[in-house]
């Protein structure tokens, strides 16, 4: 078994693999512009983010009811148990649904189906977390996070995604002070394709307790100090960096520079029916191709536990931490 951990960077709608997608399409009428699955995983060769996005967001077509969301996260919760993780912490865009005619009501009541359940059927604990698209507009996730506000029961936080480049988290000022003032934690993508000063402007204007990426601050010594001084998670996502062509190579990835710098590290998969890997994939290729020890892997694991959102089950926390202790190797 893969050492527990859990995962903090986890995109449902990245979750969907081509089987599903075509399982989907065929329930919901949905005609998709590839002949077979093999053709849709050939799709799957990116060149930057935006490449990424195009598919993704045009894959999405196939979601339509709560039964679809149902089955997309327990597709994943099955996946992740089997690879370790004990924890998921998921993000989920309702602002790509809403566009196409798919109320927040049926994403959320259909992914709950699934979390509500997580426990009990794979083994893992859940929380979800509502992510605004940054390449929209400030009054769009307003709105967003208006319509969210009947499910706030089952959402535990907000973040910000999709397209950085041009979308500095300032945008976004005032959608996460409402969400501040909701009780609503606050993460947000800054420092992959951006630069390190939106990490910055996360850390100062939108109040995160955890940044997404921030691979770039290592671009900036006095950030790097400040985000190990307060113990600021990251999340990095190893095979995601590759494939969207952050890193060139899974060998040149900073992280080892960056937990010898005492970053707090953790190791996610992001999208990873699109990156090639889920969270036990990216332990295991960050583990072999950049040389980490048995301690630097038990230190990424215990960080995972140690950056979730679970101070209101520290005993849970506790004992997800005795595992990762525990863990032989």
């Amino acid at each position: 078994m893969p050492i527990p951990k859990a995962e903090l960077h986890l995109h449902i709608e990245g979750t969907l693999e081509p089987e599903l997608a075509f399982e989907l399409a065929a329930r919901n009428g949905v005609e998709l512009p590839y002949a077979d699955t093999g053709e849709l995983r050939r799709a799957y060769d990116f060149e930057d983010l935006q490449s990424f996005l195009n598919l993704y967001y045009g894959l999405m077509a196939v979601l339509r009811t709560e039964r679809d969301f149902e089955d997309l996260a327990n597709a994943y919760l099955a996946r992740a148990a089997a690879q370790g993780v004990r924890h998921a912490e998921i993000f989920f865009d309702p602002q790509a649904h809403l566009a196409r005619g798919v109320g927040m009501g049926t994403v959320v009541e259909g992914l709950w189906r699934a979390l509500g359940r997580s426990e009990a059927n794979h083994g893992v604990s859940t929380r979800l977390i509502l992510c605004f698209l940054r390449d929209e507009s400030a009054e769009s996730a307003l709105e967003t996070l208006h319509a969210a506000k009947p499910y706030l029961d089952r959402i535990t936080g907000v973040g910000l995604d999709s397209a950085e480049v041009g979308h500095p988290p300032v945008k976004f000022r005032e959608v996460y002070e409402a969400a501040a003032a909701l009780g609503l934690r606050r993460v947000a993508h800054a420092g992959e394709e951006g630069p390190p000063e939106y990490v910055t402007e996360a850390l100062d204007v939108l109040g995160v307790e955890r940044v997404d990426h921030g691979l770039r601050c290592m671009e900036d010594p006095a950030l790097v100090a400040r985000l190990v001084r307060d113990r600021v998670p990251l999340t990095l996502c190893p095979l995601s960096n590759v494939r969207l062509r952050t890193v060139d190579t899974l060998a040149d990835h900073p992280l080892p520079a960056m937990l010898d710098a005492g970053l707090m590290c953790t190791v996610n998969s992001d999208d990873p029916a699109y990156f090639g890997g889920y969270a036990g994939d990216n332990f295991t290729a960050v583990g072999a191709t950049l040389g980490l020890t048995e301690d630097r892997l038990r230190e990424l694991a215990r960080n995972s536990f140690v950056a979730s959102f679970l101070e209101d089950d520290e005993e849970r926390r506790a004992r997800y931490l005795a595992e990762v202790e525990a863990y032989e190797f």
